[in-house]
């Protein structure tokens, strides 16, 4: 699976912006998505999860951090997911990347995900 993420930008405290990650290559309704961030100096770190969808629709996993103002969705027939977030602080500038996991069970390590994509910026200026 390849994953192309776009969507990061400027924006200023209180705005929103919405990522997209793309996937091409195996079937992408196979993996669970996530959505990772890493500010510089610090360790990569989980944002969002969305799990494959089955019979009951998907389950969706949120950072406390980011509970309430961000949003991860998905659609298949686009292969593609995305990161809506809105209510910007600048603690959430940092790069984005989005993550498929083909494991079967919920996993917030970034370790835990097999694909990655190449990241983009997020700048929230206060």
């Amino acid at each position: 699976v390849q994953l192309q993420a776009s969507g990061g930008g400027l924006v200023q405290a209180g705005g929103s912006l919405r990522l997209s990650c793309a996937a091409s290559g195996r079937s992408f309704s196979n993996y669970a998505m996530g959505w990772f961030r890493q500010a510089p100096g610090k360790e990569r770190e989980f944002v969002a999860r969305i799990s494959r969808i089955s019979w009951s629709g998907s389950s969706t996993y949120y950072a406390d951090s980011v509970k309430g103002r961000f949003t991860i969705s998905r659609d298949n027939a686009r292969n593609t997911v995305y990161l809506q977030m809105n209510s910007l602080k600048p603690e959430d500038t940092a790069v984005y990347y989005c993550a498929a996991d083909s494991g079967a069970f919920v996993a917030y390590a970034a370790g835990r995900y097999d694909y990655w994509g190449q990241g983009t910026q997020v700048t929230v200026s206060s």
